[in-house]
């Protein structure tokens, strides 16, 4: 009988990473919290008709890449209902404010959210079939400022400040305005049109979407094909006054709270959702594929898939290819080793010694307890793998209350009083 694995482009997260994986991810909630974002947590699935609508019937996600399925649970007179694992949550979340209307509060409501989603793509290295984002959308009703270049602003230095206190060094970002739903399909014309003859000399991918998407042309990667992007028509050219001025003022609150930025003309997304302003941070750590988030403004999203208008601007994280980034600066990875080993020296002190361990950890510190069936030999080999430090813990250390610390990584050992023990442990 052969090995069962996990599905390819998957993978099981185990420690010591997934300490790693809490720490973003704890990070992420402080940080946001002090933004008045709040949590929603939105179905695994959706309506395949969801994602046409919003993310667009001829992007790659789409056409290509969703986990799609006819549910089977309805009633035989009925129409078999398309579901899809979520290729992304933007969609999912502006369908729930829609459904819960919670445009009718009259506030910006600011979202944030942490989960799996799902893409049929070739796996690789940072790139997985199932894969983890943290995002988050702050979007409202007009009145309440949602249009406002401003939000942009402040999701853009949120972000900033994310990165930062997760210890990312040397971060990038990049933005570029895409323009308003009128700008954009004037720049597509032109876009299409300059693809005409220059398409059939680039890659195959490029080829395809210079009739279905033309923007993401602009998201080619491939060497060969830089020179002839380079010399595409660029958006800035087709903004209308309103998207200039917006944009302007997004750039100048940057400029006022020292968040760095460039702007790139190329950089545009491959949603159908996107209007105005978009956005990027990356990291030279990852290689040709640097992206560690991306996001942008999507002003129409919510009245194409049936809701009011409502203009927003989200982001999405890359969670796995954050922890990528993370494993590789030394200071970050995690050690995974617990603060002490307790070692209770024969059977009769295993009640004991979990009272001990039980003190020690509720100050917070973290505590591998043995087995007072292991030879001592042992317990110090299970400790030196588990911890950074051993205490020994039998009937003399129990009556006297003065313990034997060992440091596994300079091999000192000291005698320590009980009482003294949460404070030896911290230092």
């Amino acid at each position: 009988m052969s090995t069962l694995k996990a599905v390819r482009g998957t993978r099981d997260l185990l420690p010591p990473e997934t300490e790693l994986w809490n720490r973003v991810e704890e990070t992420a909630r402080r940080v946001f919290a002090r933004y008045n974002f709040g949590e929603i947590r939105t179905p695994i699935f959706e309506d395949t008709s969801l994602f046409a609508r919003s993310v667009g019937e001829e992007t790659d996600i789409v056409s290509k890449e969703m986990y799609t399925w006819e549910d089977r649970a309805r009633a035989q007179s009925e129409k078999a209902q398309s579901l899809t694992l979520r290729p992304e949550n933007t969609a999912g979340v502006v369908r729930a404010y829609i459904e819960h209307k919670l445009g009718d509060k009259g506030l910006l409501q600011k979202l944030f959210y942490i989960g799996p989603q799902f893409r049929r793509e070739r796996p690789q290295k940072g790139r997985y079939r199932q894969f983890w984002q943290i995002g988050a959308e702050v979007i409202g009703p007009p009145s309440a400022g949602s249009e406002s270049p401003l939000r942009d602003a402040e999701v853009l230095e949120m972000l900033a400040s994310f990165l930062n206190e997760l210890g990312i060094k040397d971060w990038k970002l990049t933005l570029n305005s895409v323009g308003s739903a009128s700008d954009r399909p004037r720049y597509i014309a032109a876009l299409r049109e300059a693809l005409k003859d220059k398409a059939p000399k680039m890659c195959v991918d490029c080829q395809r979407r210079a009739e279905t998407n033309p923007l993401r042309v602009l998201d080619c990667k491939v060497p060969e094909d830089q020179p002839i992007i380079e010399a595409l028509p660029k958006i800035a050219e087709y903004l209308d006054d309103d998207s200039k001025t917006h944009f302007a003022a997004v750039c100048a609150a940057l400029d006022a709270c020292g968040v760095p930025y460039e702007v790139n003309p190329r950089l545009v997304r491959g949603l159908d959702y996107y209007t105005r302003t978009t956005f990027e941070f990356s990291h030279g750590g990852l290689g040709a594929q640097n992206a560690l988030l991306g996001g942008g403004r999507y002003d129409g999203l919510s009245e194409a898939i049936g809701g009011p208008k409502a203009p927003g601007i989200g982001f999405a994280i890359g969670e796995d290819r954050l922890i990528l980034t993370l494993q590789a600066q030394a200071e970050a990875a995690p050690g995974g080793l617990a603060d002490a080993y307790v070692a209770p020296l024969g059977e009769a002190m295993n009640a004991p010694a979990l009272e001990l361990a039980r003190e020690l950890r509720r100050t917070g510190l973290r505590i591998e307890l043995g087995d007072g069936s292991f030879r001592l030999k042992k317990s110090f080999e299970v400790g030196n793998k588990l911890a950074s430090r051993i205490v020994l813990f039998g009937e003399d250390e129990q009556k006297s209350g003065i313990l034997t610390v060992k440091d596994f990584a300079t091999g000192e050992q000291v005698k320590v009083a009980r009482a003294d023990l949460i404070h030896h442990l911290r230092g």
